[in-house]
């Protein structure tokens, strides 16, 4: 299995260096040369199976001869032995044909940890084996970070550097950075936004002699790995629904678009989706591209959904490259155009991307309102980013089609915008219930490229 750039001039890597490597040489972001075909029989069989079966099933054939059977297996079982919930995954119903799909059983409560779990078994027998260390740089927007830090704290072959907006996440998404007491992860709060932090990343990966300086390596979900470990939960949830002889819908709240981009490889690999909904905030920049073609940046609004103020989604990008038939001349033109504002989305490529996706923008009010609602009519407490997702599946979906929701983190991240809807305050889960007294260790810096790569010099183990 090889994995190409988005953006054509880079050289095609197999999975383990397209994993070390994060993004591509040439700015772009990997993305599988062909995509692996699961067959009707091959799904039927994933009813009733492990979650962690599943993921071997749905994985491998992306994964190459990187890594023998048994040790991937392995390798999977590892990163999900810490999760609070033995199906890993539960399905939750909400209403008719309503599903909830719980993603935040994981050690940080949100659904970054199916992947970074993983990447970081991945991470540790490849860096083992090749006797190599690495210094991982990520850009959050609140969970993302927490996620990196619980799966590499501690490993003597990775230093860890977490950029996240100063002030723009919530206090537990806060605390469970700046906690970890291991040497090797570090928390730098940027003055800046999300996309901020974003950019400055993506600066330091283009800066290649700073990169090949730290052997700098990356897991945002501009990492293929990220967005490969996500795919499993669309089989394991629609295969418990009755797929490949059902069809399936999902609703996703996304900022990044890495969550739903999975869903749409699950559909690509031969999973029956009927719909993938994109719901976003008021920040939605998203949903404006996929209702008029035109992908224009502007402010990003703090809101009670943070983990979504975003205005540069860089997994579209995976998205463009095949609506533009694969074409990376288009998307390196697109992307410099991006740099100066926006792009228009050609008529051709808006009208495919519109045949698999649709869009949902919710306010503030209609999030708070739907928290409520839930909790009331549902038994559901939802967080903000999942009571969006839950709030256009309503809107949109079809009574007759299965429709699944993905709840992509715990309502105890969020204590102060459930409360306010509720009133209700959301408890941790036992395991972190002293998070409010462990002491916090963190350094704030400024959006500067140049303070920010002298800062990871002089910081990292040698």
């Amino acid at each position: 299995m090889q994995y190409i750039s988005t953006r054509g001039q880079a050289p095609a890597l197999e999975f383990e260096d397209a994993m070390l490597s994060g993004l591509a040489r040439d700015g772009g972001l990997y993305v599988p040369e062909t995509i692996p075909q699961m067959s009707a029989d091959d799904m039927r069989s994933l009813q009733g199976m492990s979650y962690e079966e599943t993921a071997f099933r749905v994985m491998r054939p992306f994964v190459g001869s990187t890594l023998d059977d048994e040790t991937f297996r392995d390798l999977i079982q590892n990163a999900y032995a810490g999760f609070g919930h033995a199906a890993r995954a539960p399905l939750v119903q909400l209403a008719p044909n309503h599903f909830l799909l719980e993603l935040f059983h994981g050690p940080t409560l949100a659904f970054k940890d199916f992947a970074m779990q993983l990447i970081g078994q991945l991470f540790q027998e490849a860096l083992g084996r090749r006797g190599e260390r690495v210094t991982i740089v990520g850009a959050t927007s609140g969970d993302t970070g927490s996620a990196a830090i619980e799966a590499f704290r501690g490993l003597e072959n990775v230093d860890v550097f977490i950029l996240y907006p100063h002030g723009r996440v919530s206090e537990v998404q806060r605390r469970q950075m700046t906690t970890p007491s291991e040497g090797n992860v570090h928390a730098l709060a940027i003055d800046g936004t999300f996309d901020d932090a974003q950019a400055r990343l993506k600066d330091m990966f283009n800066d290649h002699a700073f990169r090949d300086d730290v052997r700098l390596a990356g897991v945002n979900s501009i990492n293929w790995a990220r967005v490969l470990a996500q795919v499993v939960y669309y089989f394991s949830s629609a295969a418990s629904l009755g797929a490949p002889d059902r069809s399936v819908s999902f609703t996703v709240p996304t900022g990044n678009f890495g969550d739903i981009f999975a869903g749409y490889i699950a559909k690509r690999m031969g999973l029956p989706i009927d719909k993938l909904i994109v719901a976003t905030n008021q920040n939605d920049i998203l949903h404006r591209c996929l209702s008029t073609g035109a992908y224009q940046k502007g402010d990003v609004l703090p809101s009670i959904s943070p983990s979504m103020d975003i205005q540069v989604s860089s997994n579209f990008e995976r998205a463009l490259f095949d609506v533009y038939d694969r074409d990376g001349g288009a998307i390196r033109q697109l992307m410099d155009e991006l740099q100066t504002g926006g792009f228009a989305v050609s008529q051709g490529a808006l009208e495919r991307l519109q045949d698999t996706f649709s869009s949902g923008r919710v306010s503030e009010a209609e999030t708070l309102a739907m928290i409520a609602r839930a909790h009331r009519e549902m038994g559901e407490l939802l967080c903000p980013h999942s009571a969006i997702g839950v709030e256009v599946a309503e809107t949109q979906r079809d009574a007759s089609i299965p429709m699944i929701t993905l709840a992509t983190a715990h309502p105890a991240k969020f204590p102060a915008a459930v409360e306010q809807a509720s009133g209700i305050h959301p408890p941790l889960p036992n395991r972190m219930s002293d998070l409010y007294e462990r002491p916090e260790r963190v350094t704030r810096i400024a959006n500067d490229l140049q303070a920010l790569q002298e800062h990871i010099r002089e910081t990292r183990r040698s």
